[in-house]
C-alpha cells in the first residue's frame, strides 16, 4: 500500500490507435527505425531474425467478397503494468536488464546489463521483444545519419521500443531550464506518433484527463486501466498484462479479434486472422 500510494499522482505514457483509420501503409515503422537507429540487414525477407520495434499485421475477417473486410494493427511495446505493478518481462530478467519506471509508467531496456539469455522474450506475449544476432553494420555514410541521442546496440543483446525515452527525457531537460515541472501534451511525443499521415495514434498521459490518449480511451485505473470507450480494447487483455497500448475501431470483429474471439465458438469457426 505504501509502494501504491507513493505512485500514485505518477504519469502513465500510453497510446490509443485508430485502427479504423490506420491505412497500413508503415510510416510508423519507417519513423521508429530512423528515430531509434535500429538495425536492418540487406535482405529483410527472414522476419525470425529481422528486428522492428513497431510492426505492422494485416487482419482479415475470413469472409469473401463482397463482404470481406481488412483491418490494419500497428504493433509496438505496450509496456505492460501487470496486475501486481510489474510487467511479464521485468518479472522474469535475472539481470535487471529491464525495469518498470513508476514516474512514467514505461518499461525501460538497459543493454549494457543484458546478457542475452530471452527470457523476457520469452514471457513477452505479445513478441515485441528481439534479439541482436549480429553486430549492425551500417552502410557507408550512413553512420551521419544515426540519432546521438539514442545508443545503437551490439550483438546479444534484446532490444524493443522505448515509447522514445530519449524524446521524453529532452522535454524534460528543457522544462527544468525554463523551471517547470510538468510537460505539456505536445511536448513530448513519439515518433510514430508524428509519423502517421492518418492521425491514427494518438500519444499522451492516460492520467492526465486533459489529455486526447485520456479522453479516447478513459481508462478506469481502479481496474487494472480498463477501457471505458465501448470502442477501445487492449490485446489479450485477459492475460492481465495491463498493456498502456489502447486500440480502438466501430468494427465488431476486430474488438473481438484482440482478445474474445478465443472463448467465442462462433466467432473462432467463422474469422481468421
Amino acid at each position: 500500500m505504501k509502494e501504491e500510494g507513493k505512485h500514485k499522482k505518477a504519469k502513465k505514457y500510453g497510446m490509443v490507435i485508430n485502427l479504423d483509420e490506420c491505412t497500413g501503409c508503415g510510416a510508423c515503422m519507417v519513423a521508429c527505425m530512423a528515430e531509434n537507429n535500429v538495425p536492418f540487414k540487406e535482405d529483410e525477407s527472414n522476419k525470425l531474425d529481422s528486428i522492428a520495434w513497431m510492426r505492422v499485421y494485416k487482419l482479415t475477417n475470413g469472409k469473401s467478397y463482397p463482404e470481406a473486410d481488412i483491418c490494419y494493427l500497428p504493433r509496438p511495446c505496450m509496456h505492460c503494468e501487470g496486475e501486481h505493478g510489474h510487467s511479464p518481462c521485468v518479472s522474469v530478467c535475472p539481470a535487471t536488464a529491464t525495469d518498470y519506471n513508476h514516474e512514467t509508467g514505461i518499461v525501460s531496456q538497459i543493454y549494457t546489463r543484458c546478457f542475452g539469455c530471452r527470457y523476457c522474450m520469452a514471457a513477452c506475449p505479445y513478441h515485441a521483444r528481439y534479439f541482436n544476432w549480429w553486430d549492425p553494420v551500417w552502410p557507408e555514410g550512413s553512420t551521419k545519419y544515426l540519432s546521438p541521442n539514442v545508443s545503437p546496440r551490439m550483438r546479444g543483446v534484446v532490444e524493443k521500443c522505448s515509447f522514445c525515452f530519449h524524446r521524453y527525457q529532452l522535454a524534460m531537460d528543457k522544462a527544468f531550464l525554463e523551471g517547470r515541472t510538468v510537460l505539456e501534451e505536445d511536448e513530448y511525443q513519439t515518433s510514430c506518433t508524428q509519423a502517421c499521415p492518418a492521425g491514427a495514434i494518438t500519444f499522451g498521459d492516460l492520467n492526465n484527463p486533459e489529455h486526447k490518449v485520456h479522453q479516447l480511451a478513459k481508462p478506469d485505473n481502479k481496474h487494472g486501466g480498463r477501457p471505458g470507450n465501448p470502442n477501445v480494447f487492449r490485446l489479450l487483455e485477459r492475460l492481465g498484462t495491463n498493456p498502456k497500448v489502447y486500440y480502438m475501431s466501430s468494427r465488431e470483429w476486430v474488438r473481438q479479434a484482440g482478445d474474445n474471439y478465443l472463448d467465442n465458438e462462433d466467432f473462432a469457426k467463422n474469422y481468421r486472422h
